[in-house]
């Protein structure tokens, strides 16, 4: 069945980085697209990043233009996020999307 699991959360201080991974398997992970969400306490569940299948195209939301980058690497089966300039406003649990499917999310912490 189709597993995504998520790696890499933590907590760290505002300002540093971090980088997520998303191990995908049963199914073709080259063969589509992948998001990242997140969902912070109190807070809707929001589209942070999404990459397509052959990882030629990346968007991103507004709040992390320019901090954060949307990668895969398709013969590792593996998403990644690689999040820069964390600001304590980034805390959320950051889940892997793909195939109608989610991950179990990790906690990213940004406080001092």
């Amino acid at each position: 069945q189709v597993q995504l699991v998520e790696s890499g959360g933590g907590l760290v201080q505002p300002g540093g980085s971090l980088r997520l991974s998303c191990a995908a398997s049963g199914f073709t992970f080259s063969h589509y697209a992948m998001s990242w969400y997140r969902q912070a306490p109190g807070k809707e569940c929001e589209l942070v990043a999404a990459i397509s299948s052959a990882g030629g195209s990346a968007n991103y939301a507004d709040s992390v233009k320019g901090r954060f980058t949307i990668s895969r690497d398709n013969a590792k089966n593996t998403g990644y996020l690689q999040m820069n300039s964390l600001k304590p406003e980034d805390t959320a649990v950051y889940y892997c999307y793909a195939l109608k499917n989610w991950g179990q999310g990790t906690q990213v912490t940004v406080s001092s």
